[in-house]
């Protein structure tokens, strides 16, 4: 007799540059969220869904714990925080070549306080200087009441495996919510957006990864003479100051080519069309405090009770 199939929301949560996102990737086998090296690069909670046999695991990427300094930072922490008792078991994602602080005590308060069962993932064991620090970690850790802890590497898929078997084992028996080819619920708008954003991150450093924001306006596919369609993508890029804007462009416009270039080739890789992308710059002065803004740049990011509600119903709102 087969076992059982199981279906549940899993929420990955912790602080910044945890490589949460690229954890998600990893299971999910694709690319449904983007990953950089600067802090803070998921700004709303984005589904990956993970297929195995007997096991469909729908994943919910987090923004990462911080201190918030701008109304958009208190918004993610926010809705970070809304997940933890939404869901049927969590990821607390640990950076173990980092050193561990009250950062981290104080996300496991927060889900301890959920009280949602979770497991917690040692991520980064690939780039551990000393492996013999693993043990006494694994130690520590077990006293906080987690399910399991497990030693991976989201980078090299080390560990990956055995993590998901122990999270299967917190999900209830129930059917899959998803076909088993689709694998997030994001809008196109929306993945385009981030694609774009995310060679703004690679790109560019200091203020201007956390200063930009993409807005995807147009997204038409035109038919050609000869050979396949071409998805014409019109964006903007938002920053707050001039100056943001200034190196954004860069001189003779060479920056802006940069990212162009690497978006539209991403773009054209993940969807598998020809895509002619135009790109532009504004300003738009201290955007991150601009609630009424915020409201209509997140319309693609619904709010966490609807997320959950939908996937729950097996529909997209």
């Amino acid at each position: 007799m087969s076992e059982p199939m199981r279906c549940g929301h899993v929420a990955i949560v912790g602080r910044t540059n945890a490589g949460k996102s690229s954890l998600v990737n990893r299971l999910v086998g694709e690319k449904v969220a983007i990953v950089s090296h600067a802090p803070q690069t998921t700004r709303t909670c984005v589904i990956g869904a993970c297929n195995r046999p007997g096991a469909q695991v729908v994943l919910v990427d987090t923004p990462g714990f911080h201190a918030p300094q701008h109304e958009l930072n208190r918004r993610m922490v926010e809705e970070a925080t809304q997940v933890l008792s939404g869901v049927d078991a969590l990821v607390v994602v640990i950076d173990a070549a980092g050193d561990p602080g009250r950062g981290d005590d104080w996300v496991l308060a927060r889900v301890r306080e959920s009280g949602t069962p979770f497991v917690v993932a040692l991520n980064k064991i690939d780039i551990l200087k000393r492996k013999t620090e693993l043990l006494p970690m694994m130690e520590r850790y077990h006293e906080t009441g987690a399910h399991a802890i497990v030693p991976v590497s989201a980078m090299s898929g080390d560990g990956v495996e055995p993590l998901l078997s122990e999270v299967v084992k917190l999900l209830p028996e129930a059917p899959a919510v998803y076909p088993t080819d689709i694998r997030t619920d994001q809008s196109e708008r929306f993945f385009l957006a981030e694609l774009i954003r995310e060679k703004v991150l690679l790109a560019t450093r200091e203020e201007i990864p956390h200063a930009t924001f993409v807005v995807v306006d147009d997204v038409e596919e035109k038919p050609r003479q000869e050979g396949p369609p071409v998805l014409v993508v019109e964006a903007r890029l938002l920053v707050e100051k001039e100056n943001q804007k200034a190196i954004l462009i860069g001189k003779g416009g060479s920056m802006l080519r940069r990212i162009g270039t690497a978006a539209r080739h991403d773009i054209e890789t993940q969807l598998g069309v020809r895509c002619h992308l135009a790109l532009v710059v504004g300003v738009h002065p201290r955007w991150r405090e601009d609630s009424e803004l915020l409201d209509s740049l997140l319309v693609p990011t619904r709010s966490t009770d609807a997320i959950l509600g939908s996937l729950r119903m097996g529909e997209d709102e």
